[in-house]
């Protein structure tokens, strides 16, 4: 997901970033503490930014690295996926006729409302896309996130994914760019 969106973010660094990338899995920071140490770390100049999920549903940290040159990112919501709740995008990713109120409706029954951003905090949003989750059932089709990932406009991205990104170009020294923003 996050080389889809690198690609419109990031115009020209997508490269640079699938390069670097590397998953580690889960919410693991010292799995990545280990992983940057092993590649040199910042004794070697580099520099590294570890993008985690909730999982657990808590409050987001911000405590710094106990590593210098490794820094954390850490969703404001559960799930990277909720990032992808965008009926629009999914629409366009599945190739909905405009008419079709399947997605809507669903998406009604299970999301909050779009401005209260402590439900969407807490929600589970793999379960609502997985594979027999109530989207695809009612959809009828599986939801391939990273088709819908790529069908995600800049100015329907939420604020916490610019908020990566910001990150990511001051990592990188990629001037910074300005993006239309919808609320979502």
């Amino acid at each position: 997901m996050l080389q889809a969106w690198a690609r419109q973010l990031l115009p020209g660094a997508g490269k640079r970033i699938s390069e670097a990338a590397v998953i580690l899995g889960g919410r693991q920071p010292q799995r990545a503490i280990e992983h940057f140490r092993a590649m040199g770390g910042a004794q070697s100049g580099a520099r590294a930014l570890c993008v985690l999920d909730r999982d657990d549903g808590s409050t987001p940290t911000l405590d710094p690295s106990p590593e210098p040159g490794l820094e954390f990112f850490t969703w404001g919501r559960r799930h990277i996926e909720s990032y992808l709740l965008i009926p629009e995008a999914i629409g366009r990713a599945l190739r909905l006729p405009h008419a079709d109120g399947r997605l809507n409706r669903v998406l009604r029954e299970h999301l909050p409302a779009a401005n209260d951003e402590d439900a969407f905090r807490q929600l589970d949003a793999k379960r609502i896309l997985r594979p027999g989750g109530p989207l695809t059932r009612a959809l009828g089709v599986s939801i391939p996130l990273i088709h819908v990932a790529r069908a995600t406009r800049a100015s329907e991205l939420h604020d916490d994914v610019h908020a990566c990104f910001d990150r990511l170009r001051d990592a990188l020294g990629i001037p910074h760019t300005q993006v239309v923003r919808s609320s979502l």
